[in-house]
């Protein structure tokens, strides 16, 4: 049984949405990721009794494949999970570090007066693989080896391109021409390839091929790992053999806050979701349904409390164990209030300060969830498109760019030096309904892809489903804004020029917002029984269920 998701006739919705496409809603399981083959990937897996863990897996290695500026082994992968045998909620950072030849002296004796934001100089460990093999170790009931087996197969014998993917492929910025490896292997022709060319990636089939045979040992520490440093060092990179073998996934605590009866969960730090918490605070007091759907009030509350969660991220947000401002403090009630406090109803500020200390992102989203009860939110990502633009010769793998959100600037937790975690934007969410008695329960595992259009696109999202009571597809289509920087705001198309307006005597400076800048969602929801799933049509992806 096979439940995808199409373009339906239903009912026009009750505001302006970006698509007609319907929920899915499947008895058994379902998954929704980013492009199409990666959810047949990850569906025939649950069919076959695998868990939502398995699903996940598979379809993030089918997307290494299929959507290749994006994500891959090269990048980092963050996750939340509902354990159904465990009944709780756990938390994987599967995120490297920085190279140990990495220093603040040795950047600036380069020349470098910011962080490089590609090629050689800003790659750092990557620890999706080794993601990928911890949760299938921990949860999952299939072999890594057994997950890699369909995009070995796409890999070797190629695919056509989607148009969406075609036009992303084009964003990388100029990088793929720049190295030896990367062209060779992304643009064989001398072109960019276009809707409709047969992808194959034979290099990275060979990888995959060796890490199911041999372990993700002979990526962190092994051959491969040692070719890959090794080329990485000539081009200039701080990298080691050592710094691979030494990477280790690290199983997290989520944090949360409540909201309307139901709690959100993000990650903590060295990630960003800790500002979609903050926000969601900040804003919990205003009778928001009142102000009306993407009013100007309403947004211009949005837009305000998201630059006030924005500055604490800068601030005092980085790998946590440089952080001298714990999460916890971010999110206490005295800091939320001086916070709300800087909240003016009728003006923009152009740029907030910090709150108080305490004294003494190019990417791919999946979820999935099984018939036993456990829903997995999935992120994965290389940073910028291709990531640092470097593929070392003969190993396919886009390495990522995640040096990049280190800062020069000294005395932050998320300032330049060796072995360290960067500061990063992709983030999974999750939401548990909590009942009576306080006991909570899985409701949806859900994220939103696109750098730091994350937290903003967490809490439009998760606002439109509980104080405008939306539809599960409806809450994922409605037009998003997203803050740029300063007082640049931009807006998607069906948000009315009367708003704009509005929005502009307030102080905001307005301008459109493209589909391919607003985010790409994907999301499943927990039924009674089964489940509801929805994808964002600003890409390629699918829901499917059965």
């Amino acid at each position: 049984m096979f439940l995808s998701q199409v373009s339906s006739g239903q009912a026009q919705s009750r505001v302006p949405s970006m698509a007609g496409r319907s929920t899915v809603y499947a008895p058994h399981g379902a998954i929704a990721t980013s492009q199409p083959l990666a959810t047949a990937a990850g569906l025939a897996v649950l069919q076959r009794g695998g868990n939502a863990i398995d699903a996940a897996v598979t379809a993030a290695a089918v997307l290494n494949v299929v959507e290749p500026m994006m994500t891959g082994a090269g990048g980092d992968l963050f996750a939340l999970l509902w354990s159904a045998r465990e009944k709780r909620l756990v938390g994987l950072n599967a995120s490297g570090r920085s190279g140990s030849l990495i220093s603040l002296a040795e950047l600036k004796k380069r020349g470098r007066t910011s962080m490089p934001g590609t090629g050689p100089e800003s790659i750092t460990v990557p620890g999706a693989l080794a993601g990928w093999h911890d949760l299938l170790a921990k949860y999952g009931t299939i072999t890594l080896a057994q997950a890699l087996e369909p995009a070995i197969r796409l890999a070797e014998e190629g695919f056509p391109l989607t148009p969406v993917i075609a036009g992303d492929w084009a964003l990388d910025a100029g990088v793929l021409p720049k190295d030896q490896g990367a062209a060779a292997t992304y643009l064989p022709t001398g072109k960019y390839p276009k809707a409709g060319d047969w992808i194959t990636n034979p290099d990275l089939a060979r990888s995959f091929r060796l890490i199911a045979k041999d372990g993700i040992g002979v990526f962190y520490g092994g051959s491969l790992g040692a070719t890959i440093a090794a080329g990485v060092q000539r081009l200039g990179g701080f990298i080691t053999v050592d710094d691979l073998k030494a990477h280790r996934s690290e199983w997290v605590t989520p944090i949360s806050v409540p909201f309307h009866g139901y709690r959100l969960y993000e990650l903590p730090p060295n990630g960003q979701g800790i500002a979609a918490l903050e926000m969601l605070r900040i804003l919990e007091p205003y009778d928001l349904k009142a102000m009306g759907h993407n009013s100007a009030d309403y947004l211009h509350h949005l837009i305000e409390a998201k630059k006030l969660a924005y500055a604490d991220l800068e601030r005092f947000v980085g790998d946590p164990a440089y952080m001298k401002t714990p999460a916890a403090h971010l999110l206490s009630d005295p800091f939320i209030a001086a916070r709300r406090s800087q909240l003016d109803a009728g003006k923009a500020n152009p740029r907030p300060e910090p709150g108080p200390a305490l004294t003494a992102s190019e990417t791919i989203y999946l979820t999935a969830a099984d018939g036993d009860g456990n829903m997995v939110s999935f992120i994965n990502s290389l940073a910028s498109a291709f990531g640092s633009g470097v593929v070392v010769p003969g190993t396919g793998v886009a390495l990522q760019n995640r040096g990049a959100g280190f800062t020069m600037t000294e005395g932050l937790p998320n300032t330049v030096g060796p072995s360290k975690r960067p500061f990063h934007t992709i983030i999974p969410a999750f939401v548990t309904k909590t009942a009576a008695d306080g006991t909570e329960a899985p409701w949806m595992s859900y994220g939103v892809m696109g750098g730091a259009m994350q937290p903003q696109g967490h809490v439009q999202v998760l606002l439109n489903l509980l104080v405008f009571g939306m539809d599960l597809q409806e809450a994922v289509d409605q037009a998003r804004f997203r803050h740029i920087g300063g007082n640049k705001v931009g807006l998607e198309g069906p948000i009315a020029e009367s708003v704009r307006e509005r929005l502009r005597a307030m102080g905001h400076d307005v301008s459109d917002l493209p589909a391919s800048s607003a985010g790409g969602a994907q999301a499943i929801m927990r039924l009674a029984r089964g489940y509801a799933a929805a994808s964002d049509p600003r890409k390629d992806g699918m829901a499917a269920g059965h």
